[in-house]
């Protein structure tokens, strides 16, 4: 029962080497470039260029890459426009950005605060609002 299985593995199958190898090559690799035309060089350098990017592309890396280059920019950005001390900077009266940061902190306090009820002007001869009018035009 246990007898093929046995012989198999004890037969092991030889390693193919380049001298074994029942699959020749049908051409020299590399070629000799100083024999090629420049127009059949051209066509292996472009098919070498491309595997080798396709071989060394890392996708995560470079998209890992990317979000902190746009992650750190951005926090520059936010930092230099709400937060930074210019008026050290500049020795102007007025530092740059003052009427963005007071547009901001009142947005973000408006979060936490609730605001005062809209009113809505009533028109005397229509009535209240939300009533059908009554007049007949």
């Amino acid at each position: 029962m246990f007898q093929p299985s046995i012989r198999r593995l004890s037969s092991a199958v030889p390693k193919l080497t380049i001298h074994n190898n029942p699959y020749k090559a049908q051409k020299q690799w590399p070629p000799d470039f100083t024999k090629l035309h420049a127009k059949h060089q051209f066509r292996f350098e472009r098919k070498y260029r491309r595997r080798a990017k396709l071989k060394y592309a890392r996708p995560r890396w470079v998209k890992a890459v990317k979000l902190t280059a746009w992650g750190s920019s951005l926090f520059i950005l936010v930092y230099g426009v709400l937060f930074m001390d210019w008026r050290s900077m500049a020795g102007e009266a007025t530092p740059p950005f003052v009427d963005v940061r007071e547009w901001f902190w009142k947005q973000i306090d408006s979060i936490w605060t609730t605001a005062a009820p809209s009113t809505v002007a009533v028109d005397s001869k229509e009535g209240e609002p939300g009533q059908k009018s009554t007049s007949a035009a």
